[in-house]
């Protein structure tokens, strides 16, 4: 069996999840998270804890024990405590706003690029060079990131762009003659 699917989500307080036979419901303080169950999985609730197992003995299934443990996981920690990227524009003249569910970027285009947040994604811009994105779907708020550092990524050469906070660029040097 899968060694991340033996272990068991604990769900803390102030966590509802229901286990119906096709889906999971989880619901917090961040909101509600709902994730279809895969056929090949077992899931039970025991207490305040939640254990998944492989339906048959196929690789396959043992596998995916491991993948919904691992998303079932992340869906209580996030409607728990919620997830955050943080990005950093590198430019002069790259600034951010954060109005409502919308992001105005000015990153060097001869006109601002507006990016709209999907419902759960709230964004923040506590100063003009600084994005933080929090939501409680993890994947949701990864995608909207990245869609973000799409429209600038760091380029080679002087490093301008839009990066994750914690990412390290590595400058190429400049052609001799």
């Amino acid at each position: 069996m899968s060694r991340v699917g033996k272990m068991p989500v604990t769900v803390p307080q102030g966590v509802d999840v229901e286990i119906t036979a096709d889906q999971i419901t989880v619901k917090g303080a961040n909101g509600t998270l709902v994730r279809a169950v895969n056929a090949l999985v077992t899931v039970t609730k025991d207490g305040a804890q939640i254990k998944l197992a492989p339906a048959n003995d196929s690789v396959h299934a043992n596998a995916m024990s491991g993948t919904m443990r691992a998303l079932l996981a992340n869906m209580v920690n996030g409607v728990s405590k919620g997830f955050e990227k943080k990005l950093t524009l590198v430019g002069v003249g790259y600034r951010a706003q954060a109005a409502g569910t919308k992001l105005n970027l000015q990153i060097g285009y001869s006109h601002p690029v507006v990016k709209e947040m999907p419902a759960g994604i709230s964004v923040a811009c506590p100063t003009q060079t600084e994005i933080i994105i929090k939501g409680a779907d993890r994947q949701a708020v990864g995608q909207i990131a990245a869609e973000v550092r799409a429209f600038r990524p760091p380029e080679p050469y002087k490093g301008k762009g839009i990066r994750y906070a914690n990412e390290r660029v590595v400058l190429k040097e400049t052609k001799k003659k």
